[in-house]
């Protein structure tokens, strides 16, 4: 939290920014918590047997794995690390040093999730199945004993997690990936027409989990409504075509009802998500991309053409923040590692088979000219690659969401501005990011942990850890809870993109904070520099202006700093009180970080602050 605020100043911040998270969520979230307490609520009566029997046909040609080849499993663990599970490994404790864990034995509702120094994502990590994924593909390479591997390793995970006891039946989410997962493995497979009678129960027992929380899971906002609705509707209806009833039916009624209805409320019209991540965008895209191939899959009536709009909508969003040379995209917002469709072996950070995949279904084109590797997934998927490409992306402003994109040549600038309709989870107000043929020369923070040390957690996720100004050393905005910011912002003066592509694209954004501090950002982007002018004014004393440099070694030349890519020159009309490069952070991938060269110039405001970036195209 903000500990520069008074009990009393925070309190009057929460009032104020209580109304904007919406009566209905807040009501929603409430209800959720009286469930939990109350001894006869829905999600409290949970009760089940674990299902009998293999998950998936293991087929009588297929010979039964060597014993040394399953005491370990191989599992990644947020896209950047690999770790190895012994047989008898307890799946309520982290595989990441040093090793702790929660009670397994208590009903899911009890579980205390925030044990000191741990993170509930690194118990959580390995029960989201991707492993699942992995030896379904190793199958269909022609491993004869990976559906062997796989069921031996789900029964052990049965047995060690009880149904609706312990941490890995907490969350609703966590259950309804696992769905997913499990099915697309079905699908690989080819065993979803004629499955096992337990991956049925399994499937089941997951719904069930999911269905009496589903209220929570909408009034979060984000991801967890669209991942859990997606579970809904495919298991389900997937169960109402393979063994009928009402149970199911119902399961996909409702699921199919919150995927439309959370692709209106979340997805902006100009493609844009509510969680304000690239990472968190993919995910709910290729939700919807997995919602999509299975709607077809079961031969059920296609979504609403408003739907379709939203979804295409937000393809188009994450085609133009994905670089099409590297796969990677900018760092921006939260990011805890998840993946919805991690086929094909790519690296977490290659955005362009999800791009690619949301294009084959939603607009029936290539994303780009040139096909790749990275079609792979769709054509895994039975999702047939069109031969007609989109047109290539230009500069856009998307002004629901709060970005700027200015192309013009090998170079790609994204301007962040607030645009906050649901909680932020950054203070990134006017964030710059840059991209020169693929390589990142001006970087993002990211996210680290969402159970961090108090420092960390303040760093990543604040002002500190973005190219921006901070104003007397406050964060943009103030902490009220762990997850919760007060005084948002809002962006005015805003200029969309505008200009000769070829040459030149110009754009710019003010805001002003919680405190009367103003920040007006201008931006030129060439085909060999970029131009930034910050205005800085308003109630604050000082500014710290942050650049945070990427593509190699940065240091200082004279008054400007040199690196492999170019040459930056920052020029201050006002008083300059110091300037210096310093170490910082990023951090990519969930639970990494990295070193990274961060150039600090402090001035006394009012202040004027012109900072030009030149670079030679093509490196």
């Amino acid at each position: 939290m903000d500990t520069s605020l008074s009990r009393w100043a925070r309190a009057l911040e929460l009032a104020k920014v209580v109304p904007r998270l919406g009566t209905r969520s807040l009501a929603r979230v409430a209800g959720y918590r009286l469930q939990k307490a109350f001894p006869y609520s829905a999600v409290r009566q949970l009760r089940a047997t674990a299902p009998e029997g293999p998950l998936f046909r293991e087929g009588a040609c297929l010979a039964a794995p060597a014993a040394e080849a399953d005491d370990q499993l191989e599992v990644d663990f947020f896209g950047w690390t690999r770790v190895r599970l012994p047989a008898d490994w307890d799946w309520a404790h982290s595989p990441l040093p040093p090793h702790r864990g929660v009670a397994s034995d208590l009903p899911w509702h009890r579980v205390p999730l925030f044990a000191p120094g741990l993170d509930i994502k690194e118990v959580w990590e390995a029960s989201r199945f991707s492993w699942v994924l992995e030896l379904a593909q190793q199958h269909l390479a022609g491993d004869a004993r990976a559906t062997a591997t796989l069921n031996r390793w789900l029964r052990r995970w049965i047995t060690a997690n009880p149904p609706y006891r312990g941490p890995n039946w907490f969350c609703g989410q966590e259950a309804s990936i696992r769905v997913l997962h499990l099915l697309l493995a079905a699908q690989l497979l080819q065993q979803d027409a004629t499955p096992e009678g337990a991956l049925q129960d399994f499937v089941a027992l997951h719904l069930r989990r999911i269905v009496p929380t589903m209220s929570y899971a909408i009034g979060q906002d984000n991801n967890h409504g669209t991942s859990e609705a997606a579970a809904l509707f495919v298991g389900g209806a997937w169960l109402a075509q393979r063994r009928g009833g009402k149970e199911a039916q119902g399961w996909a009624s409702v699921g199919r009802y919150w995927l439309q209805e959370r692709a209106q409320a979340l997805i902006e019209p100009d493609g844009s998500f509510s969680q304000q991540s690239v990472t968190y965008h993919r995910f709910m895209l290729d939700t919807y991309s997995f919602a999509e191939v299975w709607r077809r899959r079961l031969a059920q009536p296609p979504w609403s053409p408003v739907t379709y709009d939203r979804l295409r909508a937000a393809a188009a969003w994450l085609r133009q923040f994905t670089d099409a040379r590297s796969g990677d995209a900018p760092n921006y917002g939260p990011n805890d590692g998840a993946r919805m469709v991690p086929l094909g072996g790519f690296p977490y950070r290659d955005f362009r088979p999800s791009v690619a995949l949301a294009y084959a279904l939603f607009m029936g084109q290539r994303a780009w000219d040139q096909g790749g590797p990275w079609e792979e997934p769709a054509r895994l998927l039975g999702v047939g690659v069109p031969r007609a490409a989109a047109p290539p992306p230009v500069s856009q402003t998307f002004d629901d969401g709060g970005y700027h994109v200015l192309r013009v040549g090998e170079a790609v600038a994204y301007l962040r501005y607030p645009r906050h309709r649901t909680r932020p989870s950054h203070a990134d107000a006017l964030h710059l990011d840059l991209w020169v043929g693929g390589q990142n020369l001006l970087v993002d923070g990211g996210s680290y942990s969402y159970n961090a040390a108090p420092d960390d957690f303040r760093y990543f996720r604040g002002v500190w850890s973005h190219n921006t100004v901070s104003f007397d050393e406050r964060d943009q905005m103030p902490l009220l809870r762990r997850f919760l910011y007060g005084g948002w912002l809002d962006a005015g003066e805003v200029e969309a993109c505008s200009g000769d592509g070829p040459r030149e694209v110009r754009a710019s954004a003010r805001y002003e904070d919680w405190r009367g501090a103003s920040h007006r950002r201008q931006i030129l982007l060439t085909p060999s520099a970029l131009v930034c002018k910050d205005m800085l004014g308003g109630q604050a004393k000082r500014a710290v202006l942050r650049w945070r440099l990427g593509g190699g070694p940065w240091h200082q030349d004279g008054g400007g700093l040199v690196g492999p890519t170019g040459r930056m020159d920052v020029s201050v009309e006002g008083v300059e009180l110091r300037r210096e490069l310093v170490v910082g952070w990023t951090s990519l991938h969930y639970l990494e970080r990295q070193e990274v060269r961060v150039l600090e110039v402090e001035m006394e405001l009012p202040a004027r602050v012109t900072t030009t970036l030149t670079f030679t195209p093509g490196t």
